[in-house]
């Protein structure tokens, strides 16, 4: 055998072979390390090759943009690098004034790789199920904390803003790209280390885990030593020059990052007593816990010990399996008879039912996560971070605010590389803060140094709310829903109303020690621009309600609200904007008066419908398809008032919102959250008398809860506000109890539809109630129709190939016989009148030189009958001769078809059976063509090309009973509807008379001398007889007019025929005539 022949088996498999990266990498990259330098006698000492090895690092560290597993970065943290060489070095360098040393900007590169943010979600869903399984970011998050705090070493700070200032300080001509890259590697270190989050503090844990919780409290304050926050605020303030523009999107990612954590109203008030404010808040929590124990807390060294055995279901029989009789809790459930022993005093003067219930909620409570906040973050800084950050957010809003806003506005607009999708949410979040801050602080300001509402004038021009609607509108668009965004879009539309709201009702500004005003011009000027800002503020809410579009988000945002789907603090923002609006409104419709104006609303298109195509072999479709065209948005003007949008929040939707919120009672943090959604239900139960929708179990057990816990509420106002709402709801039930007993079952139904409305002391409109749609008429299939694009004779053809399918060409032979008697007795009528028509051909008139002048209809013997013999003929009424023929002329849709097609009509579409008839108008020649028709598919069917005749038909929509109007027993329905019937003929005469009257004139102004029009007239019949006897010809006309046939277009010939066949003169007639 030949060797070439031969085959050779390959030991390899298909699969990769396994390459370990870290025992590749792990040696050269500890060499390079080492090479950087060490430590010399306490002092660190610089490698002589330390920049080629930095360079050599920042290599290795970019073999991991192919790495899911981050190999060089465990490396990088086994070995210490970066806080055991990289800060020394900087250190070492920058730190002794070399600032522009290339170690040293190596270095800066080297940490801004090193600490970059590591986007979870992501790397989660980039890992490969089968190789990646063993991946672990723990330890990659636990080294950036280690990092941060290695960063945030003394004299850190300040060497990297050394790095900074010079690439800053140089002449615009001799700055170059690389010191722009070595600001931007800056910030974003910045930036790195603000993202880092401290895990939070825990008293049982270690000095380290103290330490890495305190880290951004620490950062801020090196921020603030290094006067990092001066250069932050310089950017800022001039994000509008060229060169400081590229870092608009890094600067507001820091700014979003260090207020992310804290709430605005705490910041906003003085930072030197909020610890006295939060211990006693703390102490308020633990006496209330205190309180709701000793409610339900057994009473151990009580006089009388209690003991009580309670059966549940005692007529059933004992569970034989149930060892032990008196278990201190079991399930409750409706199976065998079982018996509960208690010890708690409760018992005895209360239900035991609660006690039941109170022990099984101990035991058996779930605990479902739910999304708390998914932008912020809880913070854990001390008094002096706290209050370097309030003094940066002043500075911010004073001389950063609208710059840097209208700048990133900019920049989004015109679509730039380097704002991403996450710099739009977080401009609705810094947006947001810094607005809530600005009131909170305006409020604590003196009255006459308050903050100008020009601070934040860039937030109430018109492109920014259009900006924020139009970012709403792509959140809602997504699928799945932004619901973080659409969250940030809400929170910022909540303070653009409370800005627009405070701007409106500001007072003008009267100045100390002024009683004229017009003695000093400049109070005099701050009065008008008090004034200026509150139209413009009062015109903006204007606009808001005509446009209508943050009306519909508040709406929204409450009816599509879902546990677990939203975060609990978008559940706050969407009813904080809700109360803020209706609060808004309210004052605008009282400062207008009436609070009606003319709004915008978007008009809804009406859907065509479409039949909905059927499988093959089951018969005739529902409707025919028809292409749709796409409908343009209209847009129309409405009435508003504000009475109509509060009415628009009664909806079972939104009562369930508000409950589920209510529902978490005891975690509201201030009375401001009680005092929302009491008053948002407030509305709804007591202003517009709705209280039906609060007509539940679930609702009534929710009152129940908060009415047992009243006296360990708060003493704040909202709670006994709702205290008596809840008293309020509970009577109007209870009273509607009484009136219908029928109500404790309708409670465990949800009110949703309407249903509410029964219930409710809510006035119907004078109108009355809506009438009912008409019911579609079921009493017989439906009829068919066939398809369009088929002749008159084509569709005879279709309807009689269909019954003849179904074997009922008995019905086709009804129709002819039906057909055949009508055209008899008609015909037996014209005779007897106008006489039989002439069997001979009258030529007399035939040698006519003109050719119209011949009469074709007279020289036949054809013509149409006399409006006598019309007068004497009626409606034709089809009778039914068997039981058969009067449930195929109601129930069969195909005959129904077919007598369609023979102009047959019926007598009355209500009827309880249907009566045909063939109508008086229809002349025999008409029915004669019919009946050929017939006869010829009968003897020759129609080709359908291979498909079924139920294929070319379509089903008609069902039509709508009439209403019927009952009777009156004094008259009949001809006396009731006569009255009714002259005054619409009356308003019809008036309304032609009327017409008549306004464009026709009884005057001859406009004809003028009509002696002089009629000598006109007369001149000129003269000339014209003399024309026509110079010429030979006759100029008188005729007693009757001729028609001229056309010869050439036989279309208008074949149209002429019809139509003279309409009036009388059948086809079948001129045969008759020629025999």
């Amino acid at each position: 055998m030949d060797p070439d022949d031969a085959i050779s088996v390959s030991d390899e498999s298909g699969e990769e072979p396994y390459i370990d990266r870290r025992a590749i990498l792990e040696a050269p990259i500890r060499s390079v390390v080492d090479a950087l330098g060490g430590y010399e006698g306490g002092v660190y000492r610089l490698g002589d090759e330390c920049y080629g090895c930095l360079k050599d690092l920042k290599k290795f560290w970019r073999k991991d943009d192919t790495d899911d597993d981050r190999t060089v970065a465990r490396i990088f943290w086994s070995t210490g690098v970066l806080s055991n060489d990289l800060v020394p070095i900087l250190l070492e360098t920058a730190g002794k004034g070399l600032v522009e040393d290339k170690r040293a900007i190596a270095c800066a590169d080297l940490m801004t790789a090193m600490t970059w943010p590591i986007d979870l979600a992501e790397e989660l869903k980039e890992l490969d199920d089968e190789l990646d399984q063993g991946t672990d970011y723990t330890q990659l998050l636990f080294a950036h904390l280690n990092y941060k705090a290695a960063l945030l070493r003394p004299g850190v700070f300040q060497a990297l803003l050394g790095i900074t200032l010079p690439c800053l300080a140089r002449d615009p001509k001799e700055r170059k790209e690389r010191d722009l890259q070595i600001v931007n590697v800056v910030l974003h270190l910045i930036r790195n280390l603000a993202f880092i989050k401290d895990p939070p503090p825990n008293m049982y844990g270690s000095a380290d885990q103290a330490e890495f919780s305190m880290l951004q409290t620490k950062l801020v304050k090196r921020l603030s030593e290094s006067h990092f926050t001066d250069l932050l605020l310089t950017i800022a303030s001039n994000a509008g020059d060229p060169m400081f523009t590229q870092w608009n999107n890094v600067v507001l990612e820091i700014f979003y990052l260090l207020f992310r954590g804290i709430k605005p109203s705490s910041l906003a008030a003085d930072q030197a007593k909020q610890s006295t404010k939060a211990l006693q808040s703390l102490l308020a929590v633990e006496d209330q816990r205190k309180r709701e124990l000793a409610r339900k807390a057994t009473s151990r060294h009580s006089r009388f010990g209690t003991t009580i055995s309670v059966m549940l279901n005692p007529k059933k029989a004992k569970n034989p399996v149930e060892e032990d009789p008196a278990p201190e809790v079991a399930s409750v459930d409706a199976g065998p008879s079982r018996t509960y022993v208690l010890h708690k005093q409760q018992a005895l003067n209360k239900d035991s039912g609660s006690a039941l219930d109170m022990i099984a909620a101990k035991k058996h409570r779930a605990t479902k996560g739910k999304k708390v906040d998914e932008l912020g973050r809880d913070d854990n800084l001390s008094l002096d971070a706290r209050v370097i950050l309030q003094n940066l957010a002043r500075s911010f809003i004073e001389s950063c605010f609208n710059p840097l806003l209208a700048s990133l506005l900019k920049d989004i607009k015109a679509e730039r590389a380097r704002i991403t999708e996450k710099d739009n949410l977080r401009l609705l979040f810094v947006t947001k803060w810094f607005l809530e801050f600005f009131l909170y602080e305006r409020e604590r300001q003196p009255e006459g140094s308050r903050w100008k509402f020009g601070l934040v004038a860039e937030v109430i021009d018109r492109g920014w709310i259009v900006w924020v609607l139009r970012r709403m509108r792509e959140a809602q668009e997504q699928k799945p829903k932004l619901w973080v965004e659409l969250q940030a879009g809400i929170e910022c539309l909540t303070q653009f109303v409370l800005i627009l709201d405070a701007m409106s009702s500001s007072p003008p500004v009267q100045r100390a020690g002024s009683a004229d005003p017009g003695a000093d011009p400049l109070a005099e000027a701050e009065k008008s621009a008090e004034e200026d800002v509150a139209d413009a503020a009062r015109l903006l809410q204007q606009q808001i309600v005509y446009n209508g579009e943050v009306l519909d988000i508040s709406l929204e945002s409450m009816r599509t609200y879902k546990e677990g789907t939203q975060s609990l603090t978008y559940l706050d923002a969407s009813i904080h904007l809700a109360y803020s609006l209706l609060r808004m409104l309210e004052r605008w419709s009282k400062r207008q008066g009436k609070g009606e104006m003319y709004v915008r609303r978007k008009a809804k298109p009406k859907k065509k419908r479409t039949g909905k195509s059927t499988e093959e072999g089951e018969g005739v479709p529902d409707v025919e398809e028809e292409p749709q065209q796409e409908e343009e948005e209209v847009i129309d003007e409405t009435m508003f008032t504000f009475d109509q949008y509060e009415h628009r929040f009664v909806h079972s939707e939104i009562t369930h919102t508000l409950l589920v919120y209510l529902a978490r009672y005891k975690e509201f943090t201030t009375p401001e959250q009680m005092k929302r959604v009491v008053g948002l239900m407030h509305r709804q139960a007591v202003k517009q008398k709705a209280e039906g929708l609060y007509f539940m179990v679930s609702t009534l057990y929710l009152f129940k809860q908060i009415m047992a816990e009243e006296k360990s509420l708060p003493k704040e106002q909202p709670y006994k506000d709702l205290v008596a709402l809840i008293n309020y709801i509970l009577r109007k039930f209870f009273k509607a109890v009484a009136e219908d007993s029928f109500l404790v079952v309708e409670a465990f139904f949800p009110k949703n539809r309407g249903h509410w409305k029964q219930f409710s002391s809510a006035e119907l409109d004078q109108i009355g109630p809506r009438p009912e749609k008409l019911p579609f008429d079921s009493r017989f299939p439906p009829d068919v129709q066939v398809k369009k694009g088929y002749t008159l004779s084509d569709q005879i053809g279709i309807a009689i190939a269909a019954l003849v399918e179904k074997g009922q060409q008995n019905l086709v032979e009804w129709t002819k016989q039906i057909l055949t008697l009508a055209i008899a007795h008609r015909q037996k009528i014209i005779e007897d009148v106008d006489g039989a028509p002439s069997k001979t051909i009258d030529l007399t008139g035939a040698n006519s030189d003109n050719e119209s002048d011949v009469d074709v209809d007279g020289m036949l013997g054809r013509r149409a009958p006399s409006g006598e013999a019309m007068a004497k003929i009626n409606d034709y009424l089809i009778p039914y001769v068997s039981d058969e023929e009067a449930e195929a002329a109601n129930k069969n849709p195909h005959l129904k078809l077919l007598f369609r097609l023979c102009n047959f009509k019926i007598l009355d579409e209500d009827a309880d059976e249907l009566e045909w008839y063939i109508p008086s108008v229809i002349l025999p020649a008409e029915m004669k063509r019919t009946l050929s028709v017939i006869e010829r598919f009968l003897e020759k069917p129609i080709d359908l090309e291979g498909k079924s005749p139920s294929d070319l038909m379509t089903k008609k929509r069902r039509r709508r009973t009439r209403r019927r109007r009952s009777p009156t027993p004094d008259s009949d329905a001809e006396e009731s509807d006569a009255p009714r019937r002259k005054k619409k003929e009356r308003k019809k005469k008036e309304q032609q008379q009327y017409k008549s009257a306004q464009f026709i004139e009884d005057s001859d102004a406009e004809y003028g001398d009509m002696e002089a029009f009629l000598a006109k007239e007369q001149a000129l019949r003269e000339k014209t007889a003399r024309l026509a006897a110079s010429s030979g010809q006759a100029t008188n006309m005729r007693a009757h007019g001729t028609k001229k046939r056309r010869r050439k277009q036989k279309d208008g010939a074949e149209k002429k025929r019809r139509k003279r066949g309409e009036q009388g003169a059948g086809a079948g007639e001129r045969l008759q005539c020629l025999r």
